[in-house]
C-alpha cells in the first residue's frame, strides 16, 4: 500500500520548496498540483479564454492536455506535449491559476490523474485542498503556513533575484487578495483539514521545516 503525504497551505508558504526537499529525503515522488493548475492556466491564457463564460471555458479545456514527466527526479509539466515548466511561474499565470482553479470543471480535469498517482506509489502532494478533497485518506496531512509579512518578504526576494520589479507593498496586497479568494471560493476552499498537523514556517528555516515533516513521517511509517 502506498504512503501519501498531503501538504496544504496558502500561497507563498514555501510548499513547493519544502515538499521537494522532503520527497527527496524520503524517496517519495513529489507531485506539484499547483504546477498542474498553472499549466491549465497557461493554456487558457494562450486561448484568451474567458473563465466567466462556461461554454467558452469548456471548449478551451477540451483542447488542453496536461501531462507530467520526470527528468532527473524533477517534475516537468507538458501542455499539449510542450514542456512549459519554465513558463508557468509568471505573475500573470499565477493570477489566472488562482481564478481558474476554483472552477469545478477545471478541478475535475485533474482530479483523477492526481488520485491515480497517489494510489500506485508513495507520493508527497502539495496544493490547496489535498488533505481535504484530493487525498482525504492520506496517512499524513500537513498544513504549512506563514504570516503574510514573511510570505511577502520571501516572494519579494525571489522576484528581485529574477530581476522583476515589484514593491513589497504590492506583493503583500496580492497575497491578501489571493488568500481571501482561495479561502472563500465555493469549490474546495483552502482550509486546514481536521487531522492535519499545523506547521508555521514564519520563523523557521527551510531545513528546520523539512526535518520537522520528515520526523512526522517516520513516526507514522
Amino acid at each position: 500500500m502506498s504512503f501519501n503525504i498531503a501538504v496544504d497551505g496558502p500561497a507563498g508558504a514555501g510548499k513547493s520548496t519544502i515538499a521537494k526537499r522532503v520527497a527527496e529525503e524520503l524517496g517519495f515522488v513529489y507531485v506539484d498540483t499547483g504546477a498542474m493548475y498553472r499549466t491549465i492556466a497557461l493554456g487558457l491564457l494562450r486561448k484568451n479564454a474567458d473563465c466567466s463564460d462556461e461554454a467558452q471555458l469548456e471548449a478551451a479545456l477540451q483542447d488542453i492536455e496536461v501531462s507530467i514527466t520526470y527528468e532527473n527526479g524533477q517534475q516537468q509539466m507538458l501542455l499539449n506535449g510542450e514542456n512549459v515548466t519554465g513558463c508557468i511561474r509568471t505573475e500573470q499565470v499565477s493570477q489566472m491559476a488562482s481564478i481558474s482553479s476554483a472552477i469545478p470543471m477545471v478541478r475535475a480535469k485533474l482530479l483523477q490523474m492526481q488520485r491515480s498517482m497517489a494510489a500506485s506509489t508513495d507520493v508527497l502532494m502539495d496544493g490547496r485542498d489535498i488533505g481535504t478533497k484530493i487525498l482525504p485518506d492520506a496517512q499524513l496531512k500537513i498544513y504549512l503556513t506563514a504570516s503574510i509579512e514573511a510570505r511577502a518578504k520571501r516572494r519579494h526576494l525571489e522576484q528581485e533575484a529574477k530581476g522583476e520589479n515589484c514593491t513589497l507593498e504590492e506583493i503583500e496586497k496580492d497575497i491578501r487578495v489571493r488568500d481571501y479568494r482561495d479561502m472563500n471560493r465555493e469549490e474546495a476552499p483552502l482550509c486546514q483539514a481536521e487531522d492535519a498537523v499545523l506547521v508555521d514556517s514564519s520563523d523557521m528555516t527551510v531545513e528546520e521545516v523539512v526535518q520537522r515533516i520528515v520526523a512526522l513521517v517516520k513516526d507514522r511509517i
